[in-house]
């Protein structure tokens, strides 16, 4: 899968540079008999509206259309990441940094794998994030899944 996903990286990053906008991420899954191509896009501001999806799909939708990379039917699905948006890149854990985070690590960490609390820092690949009653180093090898994280 993630072929298909490097292919519509290089296809989709011309389109969304030349737009202003921000490529966060491409999903390409099976779920039930469906196959889903879904790209997210951002701002600066992340308010993304369902005009820039729209344009976006649009600009996509026609190159891949001719290159036709994908041997199987699928959907498009472009849209915004929303309020938990995950956090892959350098660029996104900097941002990050002052607000709530959600982590699962691949292996625990002090007796633990899942992470969640303010993300204090992030500097030379290690995110400092601070729960409630302890705080931990945690280095970017060792993250499975990072995402903006919701307090109610």
């Amino acid at each position: 899968m993630s072929k298909v996903t490097d292919i519509v990286t290089e296809l989709v990053t011309p389109i969304v540079d030349e737009l202003g906008l921000e490529l966060v991420d491409i999903e390409y899954k099976k779920e039930g008999s469906n196959w889903f191509l879904r790209v997210f896009i951002d701002n600066e501001t992340g308010n993304i509206d369902i005009d820039d999806c729209a344009l976006v799909s649009e600009k996509l939708s026609q190159i891949l259309d001719e290159v036709d990379p994908i041997p199987t039917a699928y959907f498009l699905e472009v849209s915004s990441p929303g309020a938990e948006r995950p956090l892959r890149k350098d660029k996104d854990f900097e941002k990050a940094v002052g607000r709530h985070v959600h982590i699962t690590t691949k292996e625990p960490i002090e007796g633990a794998s899942v992470f969640e609390g303010e993300l204090i820092s992030f500097e030379d690949g290690k995110l400092t994030v601070k729960e409630a009653k302890k705080t931990y180093v945690i280095t970017q090898e060792q993250i499975d899944t990072a995402r903006m994280a919701i307090v109610f």
